[in-house]
């Protein structure tokens, strides 16, 4: 998790879940998360491109890149498994029809 986040930090990252969950029905929890997986990947990469002059640039730091977004990622994906792992009863109650 970033060390400081605005005020619509959570709401921007609401909006992407809730885009998401319009598609389970669809196709399903695994295709619905590689999909957002792939957008988030595909717009860092840009966000990073954007900070380069030309593409030599852009592969010397390839490495410095890949580095901090799997930083980040481990460290958000962390938290919030463990907000699961605490909460599960609170946020997995079984739906009617669940097994």
């Amino acid at each position: 998790m970033p060390k400081e986040v605005d005020d619509k930090f959570y709401d921007r990252a609401d909006a992407h879940i809730h885009l998401t969950n319009d598609h389970l029905a669809e196709i399903g929890r695994g295709k619905a998360s590689a999909s957002m997986l792939y957008a988030t990947a595909r717009f860092n990469a840009w966000v990073s491109a954007c900070g380069f002059a030309n593409g030599a640039e852009m592969k010397k730091a390839k490495t410095e890149t890949l580095d901090y977004f799997l930083e980040q990622y481990r460290l958000m994906l962390e938290e919030n498994l463990d907000d699961y792992i605490q909460n599960f009863s609170k946020f997995m109650v079984p739906r009617e029809g669940d097994a």
